[in-house]
C-alpha cells in the first residue's frame, strides 16, 4: 500500500474517532495536540486501526509509540507483512 493512502486512512480513522471532519493530522501530531486524545479515544483510535487494516497490534510495539509517524509506520509495517 503506497504511504498517501495509508496516511489518508489513518487521518480517516482519526476524524471518525474524534468526530472532526476538518481535523488535520501530522507525522508530529501527539496525544496532547488533541484535545479529547484521552487513554479511551487512545484505545478506540489502536481498535480502530487494527479493524481498518486487518491488523493486531502487540502491547509492547504500542508503548513504544511516540507520536502518529510512528504509528503510521509501525502500520505499515504490520499490512507489509
Amino acid at each position: 500500500m503506497e504511504y498517501e493512502e495509508m496516511f489518508s486512512r489513518v487521518e480517516g480513522v482519526f476524524r471518525d474517532i474524534f468526530d472532526d471532519e476538518q481535523l488535520a493530522i501530522t507525522r508530529e501530531t501527539v496525544a496532547d495536540d488533541l484535545e479529547d486524545w484521552d487513554s479511551l479515544n487512545h484505545i478506540n483510535l489502536v481498535t480502530a486501526l487494527e479493524s481498518e487494516f486487518a491488523i493486531r497490534f502487540a502491547l509492547g510495539e504500542l508503548q513504544g509509540l511516540k507520536n502518529v509517524g510512528d504509528m503510521l509506520d509501525l502500520t505499515q509495517q504490520k499490512t507489509s507483512a
